[in-house]
């Protein structure tokens, strides 16, 4: 596949961060700003659907001409449906770890692939290990 050279529409970019998995929250992204979440571990799989929470990452992707900056966090995903930033508990961290550094990856194989655009981690980011 060629690359792009111009700066992708935000609708083009949308059907590539879609394709990403279930990560994309379509419906609080706008152009240049689109917001990406991951239930990683359940908190306590014992409470019914509607009342679980979670523990996982969220992130900003904000575009800054031709690249982007990717601000993530961690916490809890509240039964009230709000992320909550806070520290995870030893038992979660290397699932969401993994999961995070698996999609962060293939984020940037995307970007660069298809629009030969560059992801930088927001100076304010939760760094991954």
């Amino acid at each position: 596949m060629s690359k792009v050279t111009k700066i992708p529409t935000h609708f083009r970019l949308l059907s590539s961060l879609r394709a990403l998995g279930p990560y994309l929250r379509e419906s609080q992204s706008k152009e240049g700003f689109y917001l990406f979440d991951c239930l990683g571990v359940c908190v306590n799989d014992k409470k019914s659907p509607e009342e679980r929470e979670f523990w996982g990452w969220w992130m900003e992707l904000e575009q800054q001409d031709n690249q982007f900056a990717a601000r993530y966090r961690i916490g809890k995903y509240n039964n009230k449906g709000e992320w909550v930033e806070e520290s995870l508990p030893k038992s979660a961290v290397a699932d969401v770890n993994r999961i995070q550094n698996s999609f962060h990856q293939s984020l940037l194989e995307m970007l660069q692939e298809e629009y030969a655009m560059k992801v930088t981690l927001h100076k304010e980011s939760v760094e991954f290990v």
